[in-house]
């Protein structure tokens, strides 16, 4: 027993003589630390670079206007000496006029020559100068728009004019050209001749003539929409060589039409600036409708060449007089759900609204 006590008392000073020891962690960082490592986002990626900014020809599409929400604008800015390296989003808020988001989305440089677009989105507090300054590759710039106190107009009113039934029409000059603000409401070419109104579906089907209906063959439609021709009554070289615009005005052409879409800054936004504003005509939600132009278009609806009708308050269409074959010719189309203009070519016995331009 006496050897047993004395062992046990030798192994337990030799355990209560050794230390513990801890070895540092040098890779990795302890988790409970109150130090946090945080990763910048909005850091560009493979040391992106470029030589300059373009910062006086900077392109601004769209228009913002004071307490109303933005919608298609964008600051298109040329850069040199791109590196081609991939860059991350990044988004800079306004100054002067606050409320603005200016935001670049992820892409890569060119090698050399290049733009960036940035899209711009919020509601801006008040009329003035919103300023963003951007910064990329080294470089930095200050992109300034200007935001209206209230919707600036692009076209300019005036004179009505009349046409062969004494009916009066509202215009409109845009850019270089003359329009009706008003879809055509005639029955008869500007030489006096009637335009027939078919009602039947399946005569308006066979008919390859010049022919007129009101949408849903009701009178009441007249008045705001004005009346649906098919294309044999709107072209000359189906009609005779007779007019259906006033004395001085024609059916515009399809290049005609494209002049008015670039001119309100393509079609992708151009419908927006043509669209009457709110819901009294056009179906909610009219989206984007501004009518900065003053084209003040209205949704007339359309006739199949069936004879059936289809889509007032939502659609409106308008013939241009320039024929894709023998069969279809192209026309326009604008919808309630967005601000683009559509061009298309359909069947000429389609029954769709006129918009008349000045010769």
């Amino acid at each position: 027993m006496k050897k047993i006590f004395i062992l046990l008392v030798l192994v337990s000073s030799f355990l209560a003589c050794k230390k513990t020891t801890t070895t540092p962690n040098t890779t990795t960082k302890n988790t409970s630390d109150s130090t946090k490592i945080v990763i910048d986002t909005t850091k560009t990626s493979n040391d992106v670079s470029i030589s300059g900014f373009d910062c006086v020809g900077v392109k601004i599409t769209g228009t913002l206007v004071k307490d109303k929400i933005v919608s298609n604008v964008s600051a298109t800015i040329n850069y040199t000496g791109g590196n081609g390296k991939t860059y991350l989003t990044k988004a800079h808020t306004s100054t002067g006029v606050t409320g603005l988001s200016a935001t670049l989305l992820a892409g890569t440089l060119a090698n050399g020559v290049g733009t960036l677009v940035y899209t711009i989105s919020g509601i801006p507090n008040t009329a003035g100068t919103a300023n963003f300054a951007i910064s990329l590759g080294g470089k930095s710039c200050t992109i300034t728009i200007t935001v209206d106190d209230v919707a600036q107009t692009i076209g300019k009113p005036g004179p009505n004019i009349t046409d062969a039934e004494n009916n009066t029409y509202k215009t409109v000059t845009i850019g270089t050209q003359t329009w009706m603000a008003e879809n055509l409401k005639v029955s008869k070419y500007s030489d006096g001749t009637s335009i027939p109104n078919i009602t039947d579906n399946k005569q308006w089907q066979n008919n390859t003539t010049g022919a007129w209906s009101y949408y849903n063959s009701d009178a009441a439609n007249n008045a705001k929409y004005g009346k649906l021709y098919n294309w044999y009554a709107v072209s000359k070289t189906t009609n005779g060589n007779k007019n259906v615009c006033p004395t001085g005005w024609h059916i515009p052409t399809d290049a005609e039409w494209t002049v008015l879409t670039e001119y309100l800054g393509g079609a992708s936004v151009a419908g927006s600036k043509m669209k009457e504003v709110g819901t009294t005509s056009w179906s909610s939600p009219n989206t984007d409708a501004t009518n900065e132009s003053l084209f003040t278009s209205l949704p007339g609806g359309y006739r199949y060449s069936n004879g059936v009708y289809v889509n007032v308050g939502s659609n409106g269409e308008w013939w241009s007089s320039t024929e894709y074959n023998t069969n279809l010719a192209w026309y326009r189309d604008l919808y309630d759900s967005n601000g683009s203009v559509y061009r298309y070519y359909v069947d000429k016995s389609f029954g769709f609204s006129v918009r008349c331009l000045k010769d």
